[in-house]
């Protein structure tokens, strides 16, 4: 997987977007920006230690080539949801990233007709 450029930053709304491998993951960073945010691209593996480090408002999972059924399919660090719980930080998943929250929150992610 391609490392993302980190920055460090003193923004006070900071969004984090974990890069699952989409290639759309540069053109959401764009978009958050354009919105007023300062937006962190990193790698989808990740620490929670780095991400954190970072005090996001809120996280996006980027979409990519993966599947969840996968062996070895990409995820988030063990300790994500209880961090991004107990902080109330907003997540969202594009593609990828929503089939790993669903997946990873104990629901189903079947193939489509």
């Amino acid at each position: 997987m391609k490392r993302a450029r980190e920055t460090t930053a003193t923004a006070v709304d900071t969004v984090v977007v974990l890069d699952y491998g989409s290639q759309y993951t540069q053109l959401i960073a764009r978009r958050v920006r354009e919105l007023g945010a300062y937006s962190v691209l990193l790698p989808g593996d990740a620490t929670m230690e780095r991400i954190a480090s970072h005090a996001p408002k809120a996280i996006v999972l980027s979409g990519g080539p993966n599947s969840v059924h996968a062996e070895g399919a990409p995820s988030v660090p063990k300790e994500f949801f209880a961090h991004v719980e107990e902080r109330k930080i907003p997540v969202r998943g594009i593609c990828y990233g929503m089939q790993l929250l669903v997946h990873a929150l104990g629901g189903v992610v079947e193939s489509g007709g």
